[in-house]
């Protein structure tokens, strides 16, 4: 078996785990599993023709807002777990957390971008993001779906897309679909921005 083979089947006895835990949470990370290995549902590389052209984004919600990023960027999405405080951070760093034995920082979105603080919900969700060789989870309101959006519904004018001011700086565009426009944010901008990286208190 190739060590590829042996990825897949780990990354699908994983899923299969999650299942019993949370049937929603298991089902994106089936199909960020199945974006991740080009396959289509089945451990044993059974593939199918995609329906839907167009890249696949991960949608989530933050303050009655879809945003989305590229799901070829997502490690995974998490469940809330309990945070292991870092003295000395800003206080939008809620913590580290132990993700498949990698020590993450895990960041409050809505502290980060200054919106309204509301208390956790069982919605909420950590989204893992990597950009390059940094990984960050982010806690966002809740996670909805894998969503392929083709380049065409995307407008890349940050200033014309109807995206409000708290998304500007870290978004890439914002695709109009059939009765919902979603922000498409730029992983890397976000990760790599200076607000980021000066995350000392």
């Amino acid at each position: 078996m190739s060590s590829e083979d042996q990825k897949k089947r780990e990354a699908f006895a994983a899923i299969q785990q999650l299942i019993s835990q949370s049937p929603s949470v298991a089902a994106l990370q089936l199909q960020l599993a199945q974006g991740q290995f080009g396959v289509n549902g089945s451990p044993n590389g059974e593939t199918s023709p995609p329906a839907v052209v167009g890249e696949q984004y991960l949608v989530f919600s933050l303050a009655d807002r879809e945003l989305a990023v590229k799901a070829e960027l997502v490690q995974g999405v998490e469940r809330l777990v309990e945070l292991t405080p870092v003295p000395n951070v800003v206080s939008w760093v809620r913590g580290v957390m132990n993700l498949r034995g990698s020590i993450v920082s895990v960041v409050d979105l809505r502290m980060f971008l200054d919106l309204e603080q509301v208390p956790y919900t069982p919605q909420t969700r950590l989204l893992s993001l990597q950009a390059n060789e940094m990984v960050i989870c982010l806690a966002v309101d809740g996670v909805s779906e894998m969503l392929p959006i083709p380049a065409t519904a995307i407008n890349g004018n940050v200033r014309q897309a109807i995206i409000p001011s708290w998304a500007a700086p870290y978004a890439m565009g914002g695709a109009v679909l059939p009765n919902r426009g979603i922000i498409i944010l730029d992983v890397a901008r976000l990760l790599f921005s200076e607000k980021m990286q000066r995350y000392k208190a």
